[in-house]
């Protein structure tokens, strides 16, 4: 008999989206995984073949990627970050919509001019994302990496933008910055371990339940 499938699913705002999905898809996680008070990272489901972990949002394709999930739900942020060649992204399951911008402070937004840029320095979760982008418009970037908190950066003198996602923009008012730039628009993706997938029949099913439920 195979090994259970194991689903990666990250922890906050995605989750609460995916789990109706995930019942669709005919996965419901057990009682315990909507228990705060239970620390377990690991579930089993209404499927005996198929268990789920709770993890970071960006560790949910690393898992994928190196083969101790065979498939997650994850944003297309962290897909565009990491770039992991033997992960797949069949279904777009439609949630998690928000987008990847650069911000500033209002101030400087009045009088700047993205379009004049030739170097920048940005606090930011996507290193890599960003300096792709801007290498794209010929701009350099010098990026510091946060994991949080990134509206503090420019308000304390650590870098004059920010690149990170943005929902309502209601934490970017709140904190005195305004978007200047959209890098890409997000959507939380079904991702496969590529290697998994052509090995095992049991996988392919499952990703038609999911895009059945997306449907």
């Amino acid at each position: 008999m195979s090994t259970p499938i194991v689903i990666a699913v990250p922890k906050g705002r995605i989750l609460s989206e995916a789990l109706p999905l995930m019942a669709l898809a005919g996965i419901v996680p057990e009682a315990g995984f909507g228990d705060e008070n239970d620390r377990r990272l690991r579930f089993a489901t209404n499927r005996p073949d198929v268990s789920i972990i709770r993890v970071r949002a960006f560790d949910v394709a690393t898992f994928v990627a190196h083969g101790a999930a065979q498939l997650g739900i994850v944003g297309s942020d962290v897909l565009l970050e990491f770039d992991y060649s033997e992960v797949y992204a069949p279904v777009d399951l439609g949630i998690g919509h928000c987008r990847i911008s650069v911000a500033e402070p209002v101030d400087l937004a009045a009088t700047d001019d993205p379009a004049s840029w030739s170097h920048v320095r940005v606090a930011t979760k996507y290193p890599n994302l960003t300096r792709q982008h801007f290498e794209a418009r010929g701009v350099q970037a010098e990026c510091v990496k946060l994991n949080g908190a990134m509206e503090l950066a420019p308000t304390l003198g650590l870098s004059s933008r920010i690149v990170d996602l943005v929902s309502s923009g209601r934490t970017l008012k709140d904190n005195g910055l305004v978007e200047v730039e959209v890098i890409a628009h997000v959507s939380a993706r079904l991702i496969v371990n590529r290697a998994a997938f052509k090995t095992r029949e049991d996988i392919a099913p499952l990703i038609e339940a999911f895009r059945a439920a997306v449907a």
